[in-house]
Parts: C-alpha cells; structure tokens; sequence
C-alpha cells in the first residue's frame, strides 16, 4: 500500500508539473520579448532559439537606401529588403536614409523627414512581422556634421567644430542631430572622427577636429555625450560611433587609406588618447579604419579590438567595419586569401559587424561551419549588437511618430545653433589697419569669387541634397545684413578648378566701382548634385557647366600641393591690384596655401566649410555684429615640402630648409579679434602628494569692443625619459569679456595632463622641473612658469 500510494504521488506531481509547463510554454511570452526581464537573459534567451543564419544576420549590414519604396507620398519596404531579410536575415541597415549622387536619391526621389519615418517604420513593421523571431533592424546614419539626410539641419563640418574651441557648443549641437536623426528611426550615428589630421593633402581633414590629440579628446566627449545623453532609451538620442580606428588621418604621401608609419610609443601618446578620451565618456560603438598599422590592418587587429578597446579601456559596445574593409582585408591588403579567412581574421579579432553585408554574410556562416569561427565567437559579436536594440528599447518601442518628425526637424531653433556654430567657428587670420568690420553704409560692395554664392560648396562632404532657400550663400548674408541703400554686385570671377569660364575682367570692373571687396575663394567637397537619376540608376542630362567641378576635397580628394586651384590667385591678385580694400573669406576643407594673401591682403578670414547659415555667420563678423574668435585646430604650412608641420612635433626643434624656414605661415591655436586681451598675475600651486596643480591669472579685455578670447595652456616637461614634444596643449577655455573687463581664471592639471608613455610602456607622472606657457596661441605665449613634480607616480 505504501509502495502504491508512493507511486500514485509521483505520478500526480509529474502530471502537475506538466501541466504547469505546458501552461507557461502556451501562455507566457519568450524571456526576450519579456521587457521586464533583466538584458543579459533576453539576449541569452534570443541567442539559444537563434539559428546561424540569423546570427550571422544581425551583424551583417547592407546598403539601406535600396530598402525602401517611394510613389507619392507613400512609403514601403522595397522587394530588395524583402529578399535580404529573407535570405540574409538582415538584421541592420546602414544609410536607409541617405541622400546624394551615390545613392541616386534626389530632392524628387529622396524622403523629406515625414517620409523618412514611414520608411523606417515600414521597415520594423515588415521586419517584425515576417521573420521568425521578430527582431527589429538596428539603423545607423551618417551623423558628422548633420544628420546626413534630405530636411536636416546642415552644421558647419568637424574641422569647423573644432574652431569653436567650445565643447559645450558642439554638445548642445550633438544633441541636435541626435534629435532630429532619432526623430526619423535612426538609432546609430556615424561620428564623431576622431582621427589626427597631421597630413593636410589628406582628403578627409575636413572630417576632423585637427592635428591636436587634447582638442580632439574634448571634442569627441562632448559629441558622444550630446548623441547618447543620458539614456538611449530616451527615444531622442543614437547611439555615436568612434571613427576611425585608428590613426587614420596621417597617411603616407596624404593617400587615403594609405600606409601609417608610426611607432607604439606615438600610437599611445598621440593617436588612441581621443577614442580612449570618447569610450571614457561612454560610447557604445567604434568603427575600424581602412589602414594598417605595423602591417596589421585595424579590420583584424586583434591588439587594437580586444587588448586594447576592451581589456584596457572597458568598451561595452560594438565594433564595426568601415564600408568593405572586410573584404579589403583580400583586395587591399592582401593578408586574406578568399572571403572566408578575411571573415574569420576580422570576427576572431574582435570586429563585431560588417558594414556592407558582403563581408561577413556567406563568407562567416562558411567560416563557422568549417570551425574557423567558433559558436561562442560568433555569439559574443551578435550579443553586443543585440544588446543596444535592449537596451535602446527597440524590441518594445521600434517606431516613431510621424508627425514629430514631420514638425521638430530643422526648426527655428536649430538653424539659430547652426548659424551660431557657423560664427564661433571663423578665424580671423589678419585684419592690418583695422579693415575690419567693414562698415554698413558703404554705398558699393563689389562681392567675387567662386565661393561666394554656391551653396554646396560651403556644406562639406557628406551633405545631403538641399532645397536652395535652406542655404545662406556669402552673398545672400551680405544683402541679408544691409539696407537697399548699398549696392551689391556680384560676379563669380572663376571655378575652384575650372579655367574655361573664367570672367576676371568683369571682376575686375565692378571692384573698381567698389567702396570694398569680399572675395571668396577655397576649395570644395561637393559633389554633382545638380544631375537627377531615374529608378534604374541611369542618370539625365546634365545642364551644368562643361568644365572641371569643383570638387577638390572630401573622401579620395588627395592633393600633392595646396595651392588655391584653377584661377582662384590669378583672380585674386587682379582684384588687389585695383587698391580697393579688400576682404579675402576663405571657405574649404583643408589648409591651403595662403603666402600671397598673407602678405598682399589686408583681411582674410577662415570659414572652413560653415553649413547653412555660413553666409550669415560670414556677414556677422564682416560688419562686425559679431566679433570673432575662432582657433586654427590645425597649422597652415607655407609649402608642402614643410610636412608635416603639426606644432607639437617631438625634439629635436626643426631648423630652417634652404628655401623656407621650418614655422608655419599660421601655427595651431591662432587666430584674431575685433579687441585685444591682457594677461596677467600668473600663479602656480603644486598641491603635495597628488600630483595636482592650480593655475590661475587675470584676463582683461584691453579694448573698447566685447569680445571672446581662447585662452590655452601647454606644457613641456625640461627633460624626460622618453623624446616628448616641444609643448603640448593641455587645456583650454574660450571666455567671453565685455569691454575693460577683468576676469579671474582657474585651471587644474591633473594626472591625466601630466602623464606620459615611459619606456616601460606604462602611464606616468615623472618627477622632474616642467615648464607652463599661457598662450593666446602654440606660438604666442602670455605669461609662464617652472614647477616641479617631486616623485614619480
């Protein structure tokens, strides 16, 4: 009787037991579709019910302007994305919402930001909808200077962010494109580039912050905390992506993508600290570059992804490949003998997705069948995408309100940022007898140049195609700024390159009938936006210009000079010739050869590539409403045969060339105002024991108009155990004084300043006697100092 009853209980319990799971198996939602479960036991939910082709899926990244379709006002998936989800199991997308000659979306074709966010909601409805486990797609935009789509906000680009020398500035515009990105179903955004630029016939200087590791550190904080804020899950900020890893921007002969020459020891002090200074501040992905580095390129670089980003420094995000460097692992650099070993060299190394969707796709399942890549491999690079959809919160909330899109994309408030960018951004190089501000009752104003009234040439690469009235031309600011009692006549003078259509003479003309001359010369990223395609990829006629484009900067836009182009200096010294005062305003991408109109122009400003209300930015600080006070963020040599000329170049000092001295024409640091700045009271205190030192002075406004000053501190160490630069910048800050006002200013040195990589390879403070210049520029130093640090730490 006891043996039955025992086993009447087990059976009974057994029964129940099943009873109960089959219960929870029919009626419960999966762990990952679970928003209450903690992220760690979604994503190890979702990885155990997914097979390898959806693995592979999620991290390979295809084109996404292909995946849609537009009649009207009506947007679908395309039967391309149909087909990738299918077959690929597609699980990210790269550039759906792209616009320019590449992908042959048009102002007529392409989405505005309504249409934007039905596209992509299309795509997360399709996408949960007809695949088995209903994951939404991860979307990543170009994001450097705007989000890279039609009805954005257009900012000035990096290298006129960096201008600014004003972190809090580029914040509150980071958020911007955060917002207006995230607003139409964007969740990643490509930037900020924090590469070097110590290399200026390298095509992508514009793309950068400059040639110093310090403004690139601040610069890149304040973009990765205004893209990510405080949460991603806020629904208004996008996950920023590091590019790109890493030393990138001093190519051998300036050859994009070409051969880094640089030893460990340069690699730590100079080209990591920015990504390391942008992980630090939370970044959640980091993009690998097109180079190698020692022989090894970063798309398998296993020191660079793993010991590195990871062990090192803590990353918690993903690692992607730029646009086909998997495949250039065969094609390019030649360490890969089919697609197979080039998938297994980048994933077994620690690069977690692909962008192009050709790098990984087969070639990765292949690998992993074979063994070449193991399941716990492919599993950690799927977790780490998967883990910003959790945590971004996409698997619950995977769409976004069309109408917000509609309404809070380049509104009021965002041009305002753009034009005040725009104008912290221009550098007042030389202003002899005061020509500047020119006044506003001039009668006649002779406006020239190339640059003048074209407005792709002042948005720099990667800009989407732009209705005309979203863009303040140079001339369009100057009529902007003054009364129908001054007469503004204009002529373009000359191409950037072109030399068939030049019209010098009738510049000529009207700068001789002129009270003053603004002439705008430079260079240019832009490129052919004027030709329309049809749907098969055919383009129209074009109706432009037969001669040379512009174009003669942005990504593959290498130079062996930097001389101004086509007859830009023929131009230039025709006008001067007439004797009238003349305003030289400089728009471009890279630092260009200027020791003509250093010595023979009265006024010349930089205005980088100054997004959409650069001609009023431009027209502010000519007529004085705004006086400048912009930095060099990078040195303009007098010749080639000077690079590199980055100021902060290692002992021994250079000397002179037979030629030309070693300095460059403008140094780092430099630039101009409408007043003067005293420095004074300089005061050191070494704080015992925690290799911490304060700094403070007095800064005073000397002249009669209100202005901005960029106060900058650097430093060199008397003697060291390693070879060190000649100065470093360590901090900066740019601070506002009204007229006759002095201001107290405090800055602490910390050991993250002081520090160097020894010959141990290791981060120290040295004991020893350093040297602390405050300076208006590298080459300009105000006041300075000994200290001395007591003991190694």
């Amino acid at each position: 009787m006891k043996t039955n009853l025992k086993w009447f209980s087990s059976i009974f319990f057994s029964a129940i037991l099943c009873t109960s799971v089959f219960a929870q198996t029919k009626n419960s939602i999966p762990i990952y579709k679970n928003p209450k479960a903690n992220v760690e036991s979604r994503i190890k939910d979702l990885l155990s019910r997914m097979n390898i082709e959806e693995k592979v899926g999620q991290i390979s990244m295809p084109l996404g302007w292909p995946m849609y379709a537009r009649t009207g006002n009506d947007v679908e998936v395309s039967d391309e994305f149909k087909k990738s989800l299918k077959t690929e199991h597609t699980g990210m997308l790269w550039a759906t919402l792209r616009a320019d000659p590449w992908t042959k979306k048009t102002l007529l074709n392409g989405l505005n930001p309504e249409l934007a966010a039905k596209a992509t909601n299309a795509i997360q409805k399709y996408a949960l909808e007809n695949t088995r486990l209903g994951i939404p797609i991860l979307l990543s935009e170009e994001c450097p200077h705007g989000h890279m789509a039609i009805g954005t906000t257009v900012f000035p680009t990096s290298i006129g962010q960096a201008s600014t020398f004003n972190p809090d500035l580029i914040n509150q515009m980071a958020k911007v494109i955060a917002s207006e990105t995230r607003l139409q179903g964007g969740h990643v955004g490509y930037g900020p580039v924090l590469d070097l630029a110590r290399e200026p016939r390298w095509s992508r200087v514009e793309e950068t912050y400059g040639e110093d590791h310090v403004l690139n550190s601040r610069m890149g904080e304040a973009m990765v905390k205004g893209f990510q804020g405080n949460s991603i899950k806020s629904g208004g900020n996008i996950v920023a992506t590091l590019k790109h890893f890493a030393a990138y921007g001093a190519p051998e002969g300036g050859h994009n993508g070409g051969s880094i020459s640089v030893g460990m020891r340069s690699l730590n002090q100079f080209y990591l600290p920015p990504f390391k200074a942008a992980v630090k501040a939370g970044a959640l992905s980091v993009m690998t570059a097109y180079n190698s580095i020692d022989g090894v390129p970063c798309s398998s670089n296993e020191f660079l992804l793993n010991d590195l980003l990871r062990r090192k420094w803590g990353f918690k995000g993903f690692v992607v490949s730029d646009l086909n460097s998997i495949s250039g692992l065969m094609s390019n650099h030649h360490v890969a003998a089919n697609a197979t070993d080039a998938a297994t060299l980048s994933i077994n190394a620690g690069l977690d997705a692909d962008l192009s969707g050709i790098g990984y796709g087969k070639a990765l399942r292949n690998a992993v069948k074979a063994g070449k890549v193991s399941t716990k491999t492919l599993d950690t690079a799927v977790s780490r995408v998967l883990r910003v959809k959790f945590n971004m919160g996409l698997f619950e909330n995977p769409y976004v309100n069309v109408e917000q899109a509609k309404n809070n994309i380049r509104t009021k408030e965002n041009i305002e940022l753009a034009r005040r960018v725009a104008r912290e951004s221009i550098v007042l190089l030389k202003n002899e007898g005061n020509v500047l501000p020119l006044n506003k009752s001039l009668k006649n104003i002779a406006v020239i140049g190339p640059n003048a009234d074209n407005i792709y040439n002042q948005l720099g690469d990667y800009t989407a195609p732009q209705s005309e009235e979203n863009v303040v031309t140079v001339l369009e600011g100057i009529k902007n700024k003054l009364s129908s009692d001054t007469k503004i006549n204009y002529v373009k003078g000359c191409g950037i390159r072109d030399t068939l259509n030049s019209t010098i003479d009738e510049a000529v003309s009207i700068a001789k009938k002129s009270d003053a001359v603004i002439i705008v010369l430079g260079g240019s990223s832009a490129r052919d936006f004027k030709t329309e395609y049809i749907e098969t990829g055919a383009a129209k006629i074009s109706t432009a210009d037969k001669g040379l484009s512009d174009m003669e900067s942005g990504e593959g836009f290498d130079r062996s000079t930097l001389d101004l182009l086509g007859d830009q200096l023929k131009l230039l010294k025709a006008v001067a010739k007439t004797g009238k005062p003349v305003v030289l305003v400089l728009i471009k991408g890279r630092p260009l050869n200027l020791n003509w109109a250093s010595e023979h122009i009265p006024a010349i400003l930089d205005a980088w590539y100054p997004g959409q209300e650069g001609g009023n930015a431009i027209a502010d600080v000519i007529f004085g409403d705004y006086n400048p006070a912009g930095r060099l963020p990078i040195s303009i040599p007098k010749s080639v045969g000077q690079l590199p000329v980055y100021y902060n170049a290692r002992y021994p000092e250079k000397h002179d060339y037979l030629e030309v001295d070693a300095k460059p024409l403008y140094s780092f640091g430099y630039g101009l105002s409408y007043t003067t700045f005293n420095y004074q009271n300089l005061k050191i205190k070494n704080e015992t024991n925690s290799h911490t030192i304060k700094v403070s002075f007095d800064l005073k406004n000397n002249g009669t108009k209100d202005g901005e000053e960029v106060v900058q501190l650097y430093l060199k160490g008397k003697t060291s155990s390693v070879v060190l630069p000649m100065k470093q910048l360590k901090q900066f800050k740019r601070i506002f004084l009204k007229a006759g006002e002095l201001k107290t200013l405090n800055f602490t040195l910390s050991k993250d300043d002081l520090e160097i990589y020894n010959q141990n390879n290791k981060w120290v403070v040295e004991a020893g006697t350093y040297h602390l210049m405050v300076s208006s520029s590298s080459d300009n130093v105000k006041l300075e100092q000994n200290f001395t640090m007591g003991s190694t730490l």
